[in-house]
């Protein structure tokens, strides 16, 4: 456990749970969660997240952009359906891209877990893209990403990592439902 971790978890509850509230404040301080954690992943040698954390930030930006403009006259972001073969499309990208990073980060890399590592940031990119398309089956994805990341901290020694990712599972069952109940009223 190093400062660096203890800031990181910090910066990213406080960003999630801005994220279920639908707050747009929830992208800079996203944002400067994934620098954080870069270099954490960097440090650790868990380079498929490091480079999600890259990733995350060009999809902050988007998330950012697309949250702002997708605002009700009161100022609430507007939660959207998302069709089933949207859904399919985006799930099966996702095991696509954890088998093209795996297989990369395998072949060329120290990568420490390069098939799960890759895996769980691949479907963490489509969770993200779908967060920022406003998305409340977004969530769905997250626990099932979460659960699994929690497995791979512990294994890592990222005891604190751990921790924020099983909280997470937490925020991620309240922003479903509160997303759910947004997403019934407009």
């Amino acid at each position: 456990m190093s400062a660096l971790e203890i800031i990181a978890v910090i910066v990213s509850f406080l960003g999630i749970w801005m994220t279920a509230r639908r707050w747009l404040l929830c992208w800079p301080v996203s944002l400067l969660a994934c620098a954080l954690y870069f270099k954490l992943f960097l440090d650790v040698r868990l380079y498929a997240d490091m480079v999600l954390q890259a990733l995350f930030g060009l999809a902050i930006l988007y998330g950012w952009f697309v949250w702002a403009r997708g605002k009700q006259d009161s100022g609430e972001v507007v939660v959207r359906p998302l069709a089933l073969s949207r859904a399919a499309a985006g799930l099966a990208l996702g095991a696509l891209g954890g088998l093209a990073i795996g297989w990369i980060t395998s072949r060329f890399t120290d990568a420490a877990l390069p098939w799960m590592d890759a895996m769980l940031s691949s479907f963490s990119l489509v969770a993200q893209y779908w967060t920022a398309r406003r998305h409340a089956a977004s969530w769905l994805l997250w626990i099932a990403v979460d659960v699994l990341y929690v497995g791979m901290f512990v294994f890592k020694g990222l005891w604190l990592t751990a921790g924020l990712y099983a909280a997470m599972i937490g925020l991620a069952v309240i922003g479903y439902r509160a997303w759910q109940r947004a997403r019934t009223r407009t």
